[in-house]
């Protein structure tokens, strides 16, 4: 079994609340919805410093490269290619 450390924290009732919906929904814990969502938190954070750094070292992402980024992120999410809207003259 995985190793815990147990915490005590203070949320507004609405929040508490939202987060015991949102666990119940998932299937989950509140303990184990909050570890997840502060985890998946952190991982975001590292990548915008990782993306922070290596512009810093490389100069900033062009255009297709951010586009091969989203696509590449929106394939392993499993997230369809949004459709372009066509823009009609008024």
């Amino acid at each position: 079994m995985a190793q815990r450390e147990k915490r005590s924290v203070s949320l507004p009732p609405e929040l508490a609340q939202a987060i015991d919906q949102a666990a119940a929904d998932d299937g989950t814990t509140f303990s184990a919805w909050l570890a997840d969502t502060a985890a998946h938190r952190l991982r975001l954070e590292a990548g915008r410093r990782a993306i922070a750094e290596w512009e810093r070292d490389h100069g900033p992402l062009t255009p297709d490269e951010l586009a091969d980024g989203l696509a590449r992120a929106r394939a392993l999410l499993g997230r369809p290619k949004p459709q372009r809207r066509s823009r009609r003259p008024a």
